[in-house]
């Protein structure tokens, strides 16, 4: 394999991640609702994910490793949602809303 085709084709998988990352980081920051700020979250986790196998097919000898940080996002983000949307279902009984500024008393 040519090193320039190597090195198009990991610039493609960057490019895309990249995006995803923004994107996410985008919704993070504009997002009025809980729900949003949780999709965006899973964009930013995505795109980590997608650099992690993207380094390991093209520059790591050992195929498994970057798969098995992929797998550790994966939990990681499934259990950052459950987590998140308790919280969420929490907020909504108590202010009647999803709104992330809407709370501004902490109740102890």
């Amino acid at each position: 394999m040519d090193i320039l085709n190597l090195y198009n084709e990991l610039q493609a998988y960057l490019l895309i991640a990249a995006l995803l990352f923004g994107f996410g980081l985008y919704g993070i920051i504009k997002n009025r609702s809980l729900i949003g700020i949780l999709i965006s979250a899973e964009l930013v986790l995505c795109a980590a994910s997608v650099n992690f196998m993207a380094f390991n097919r093209f520059l790591a000898p050992d195929p498994v490793v970057g798969q098995i940080f992929a797998l550790f996002i994966m939990g990681l983000a499934a259990a950052e949602a459950a987590i998140i949307l308790s919280i969420v279902i929490a907020v909504y009984r108590n202010y009647k809303s999803i709104d992330p500024e809407e709370p501004v008393e902490l109740a102890g």
